[in-house]
């Protein structure tokens, strides 16, 4: 009984703090940089206006999936921002985008979609309806594993990666964007 009152506080805190920083954002959307999200858009169309995102969005174009991520969805994004690109090893990115690696590429970064709309409380629902984790199969064949721990939802990729979400919850036309810190990679 303690564990559901928990889980419905914490629930609580995070609708209102989506609602403090919709408020924040003029009532339309969520801020993810200096960029507001607005719900009425697209995940690329949104992605596109922050400058956090700007990594992101140029991987997404260089790996032909922009289309894909502007179509009915529903997707939940698991979006890395430009700091959490940089964690990687020096050269990564740039060797990433060139032509003859795109197919490593998409496979990353579909590795950070989920075909379905998943909203925070969803994914701390299933997590502590699981013993605090579940699996999570992403469109790129990952298998991540979502975990709810001291009022923090992370995803631990199959090489032990481990991305905390930063912002949760920031709502596009087709889905969902959960901000991450840390980019989640394929097995291997």
């Amino acid at each position: 009984m303690q564990l559901k009152k928990y889980i419905t506080q914490t629930v609580f805190a995070s609708v209102i703090t989506l609602a403090a920083a919709q408020a924040v954002a003029g009532g339309h959307g969520v801020m993810v940089g200096s960029a507001e999200m607005v719900p009425s858009k697209t995940i690329v169309e949104n992605a596109s206006a922050s400058d956090d995102l700007a990594v992101l969005v140029a991987a997404v174009t260089a790996a032909g999936l922009a289309d894909t991520l502007q179509s009915d969805g529903p997707f939940t994004v698991l979006a890395p921002t430009n700091a959490a690109f940089a964690k990687l090893p020096a050269g990564t990115v740039d060797t990433l985008l060139k032509p003859e690696n795109i197919e490593i590429l998409k496979t990353i970064l579909t590795c950070h979609v989920v075909a379905a709309k998943a909203m925070a409380a969803d994914v701390i629902k299933m997590a502590v309806d699981n013993g605090g984790m579940a699996e999570v199969g992403t469109v790129g064949g990952c298998m991540l594993t979502a975990k709810y721990d001291n009022q923090k939802v992370t995803f631990t990729d199959e090489n032990g990666n481990v991305a905390t979400v930063t912002i949760a919850d920031v709502p596009q036309k087709n889905g969902v964007i959960h901000v991450i810190d840390t980019v989640l990679l394929p097995k291997g």
